[in-house]
């Protein structure tokens, strides 16, 4: 009985060894997607505070990570031709036009600003696109990601993203 009982307290025990995983990662986030949000045709408002700027409220999880875009054309098919912001646009006789954005969990804001009066190029502060694709940070900060987040249809492919529900803001 003294030999069963010891076999069936090492067996217990290899058991348990076994069965542990120390390899498990438990941060891994379940509760949020990969989504996509089209601003369209938004113009930029001007305050003395803040310069121009779009600004939207929307929730945005601490562990998730916004890329925004902005259209700049369309290709010859009709498909948008998207460019990462922040960009610095180069303009005629040295101007430059600068798009940035940041974001909280509670709103983003799109700033435009330049070293000349920008308000003397409404081509680029009224009737503009953009386009907002949230990720979650466990995709996101993957140093290793085989993505360039610059160009957009490789984000896309890369999560798997359905563009065409774009959700409208």
């Amino acid at each position: 009985m003294k030999k069963l009982l010891t076999l069936l307290m090492m067996a217990a025990f290899s058991f348990m060894i076994i069965s542990c995983d120390t390899t498990r990662d438990d941060r891994i986030d379940q509760d949020t997607y990969s989504v996509v949000y089209d601003l369209a045709n938004v113009d930029f408002i001007y305050s003395a505070a803040d310069g121009y700027t779009i600004s939207r409220t929307m929730n945005i999880y601490n562990s998730d990570v916004l890329l925004m875009y902005r259209k700049t054309g369309t290709t010859s098919t009709g498909e948008a031709v998207w460019q990462q912001i922040p960009k610095t646009i180069y303009l005629a006789g040295g101007n430059e036009l600068d798009y940035d954005f940041d974001f909280s969990s509670k709103d983003f804001v799109i700033y435009a600003n330049g070293n000349y009066d920008i308000s003397t190029t409404p081509q680029y502060i009224n009737g503009q696109t953009f386009r907002i694709v949230i990720v979650p940070a466990s995709f996101g900060t993957n140093k290793n990601a085989q993505v360039d987040h610059s160009d957009y249809q490789s984000v896309i492919k890369y999560y798997n993203i359905d563009d065409t529900k774009a959700v409208k803001l």
